[in-house]
């Protein structure tokens, strides 16, 4: 009996962590144009602008306006993110440090 309760909590575990996962990316047939704004003013020397970017939404993407954040040190730079071109479309790849 403990050997069936334990194969059946090892496949319920294993199933909620495969179907868990959903896709990593979301393809879109046509790349978005970000919206115009105009980008506030420094809040100091140690900031650095972040880029607004798309972030995943159910069946598509919303925009998130730029802002300034606290530079991380002196070694480390913002990538922005950019859309990467796909066989049936575009996917977003998020900007990093």
């Amino acid at each position: 009996m403990k050997k069936l309760f334990s194969t059946a909590g090892i496949v319920l575990t294993l199933s909620i962590f495969i179907f868990g996962c959903g896709p990593s990316s979301l393809i879109v047939t046509t790349r978005p144009q970000p919206p115009v704004y105009a980008r506030p003013v420094s809040p100091g020397v140690n900031f650095v602008w972040v880029e607004g970017e798309w972030v995943r939404s159910r069946n598509g993407y919303v925009y998130r306006k730029g802002y300034w954040a606290p530079r991380h040190g002196r070694h480390y730079n913002y990538a922005p993110g950019r859309w990467e071109q796909r066989r049936s479309g575009w996917v977003w790849i998020q900007g990093h440090w």
